[in-house]
């Protein structure tokens, strides 16, 4: 299972208000959405490969269950 960094973060008000909308715009947390941002941002400019943000996907399914 994947475990995630926490970091503690400082950002301008106006900044962060205009990310929470976006986030509801999206039904995402603030959280999840500078996440998939910055996800984005690294892959559009060749600094996250593939193969990493396919084993990031891999390891956040849940496995299915058997009843």
């Amino acid at each position: 299972m994947s475990t995630k960094k926490s970091f503690l973060i400082r950002i301008d008000p106006v900044l962060y208000d205009a990310i929470q909308r976006w986030a509801d715009d999206e039904f995402r947390s603030i959280n999840s959405h500078i996440e998939f941002l910055l996800r984005e941002t690294l892959k559009k400019n060749g600094r996250l490969l593939a193969k990493q943000d396919e084993k990031k996907e891999t390891d956040n399914k849940i496995p299915p269950t058997t009843d």
